[in-house]
């Protein structure tokens, strides 16, 4: 039987990266997008050619808890789950309007809690299954103008520690990735010389790529059971 794997916000960046690794890899993948469907699902036919792999892709929008539930209450039993969909917002705190700090929240953490809790039973009953969340460092550190970024991953950290004790004796190994700063659109708002500033920070000399991202996805997946419950920064020593 195929591995299946569910993979939030993989329409770009992150997200595509880490589908088009596990279809080089021969996974059954399930990919959800907000938006984006045509293109993932373009994305989607380019690897099934290259690689041979099934591919599903559906447009849900993952802040929207009753549209998201009764999606996952359809979904098969997975081997892998990424929760990777994150948007943010950047602006000072008191300007944000509650609506924007719900949509942060309900994006970045409220779906991690609801793909865990209607995909985990299926991974604890066959005895197997990991979950890896994508976080970042801001949610150790924080960062300024990202208040609610940094609040609603520092939670998603936290959720992971929690969540892999009670997962542990069930064989389902749950462990997070604290990315730094990312070749994604989500730093779309940062200027060239506000990158260059950034990037003079970082000891590696350079911004991550969404490949190497995946690359650590791969590895979670294949890494010994006894890793569980962990928050891996991967930011070129950036905040060591």
């Amino acid at each position: 039987m195929s591995r299946k794997i569910c993979i939030t916000g993989a329409s770009r960046g992150i997200g595509r990266a880490i589908a088009k690794a596990f279809a080089r890899e021969g996974w059954e993948l399930y990919l959800i997008c907000r938006e984006n469907l045509k293109a993932l699902e373009s994305a989607a036919e380019s690897w099934r050619q290259e690689f041979g792999t099934d591919a599903a892709c559906f447009a849900v929008d993952v802040s929207d808890a009753a549209m998201y539930e009764a999606f996952l209450k359809e979904l098969p039993v997975m081997d892998v789950l990424v929760n990777n969909a994150g948007i943010s917002y950047v602006g000072l705190l008191q300007d944000m309007e509650l609506a924007d700090w719900h949509r942060v929240i309900d994006t970045n953490l409220t779906s991690v809690f609801l793909s865990c809790k209607y995909l985990l039973p299926g991974m604890l009953s066959r005895g197997s299954g990991r979950i890896i969340n994508i976080s970042s460092v801001w949610g150790e550190h924080g960062a300024s103008m990202e208040a609610a970024y940094s609040a609603s991953k520092g939670a998603v950290n936290a959720l992971t520690k929690a969540l892999a004790k009670e997962t542990a004796a069930g064989n389902v190994q749950i462990n997070a990735i604290a990315c730094g700063l990312i070749d994604t659109s989500m730093n779309a708002h940062l200027s060239e010389s506000e990158i260059q500033s950034l990037v003079a920070e970082i000891p590696a000399d350079r911004i991550g790529r969404p490949e190497e991202v995946a690359a650590l996805c791969l590895q979670f997946v294949s890494a010994p059971e006894y890793l569980t419950g962990q928050i891996i920064t991967l930011d070129g020593g950036w905040t060591v």
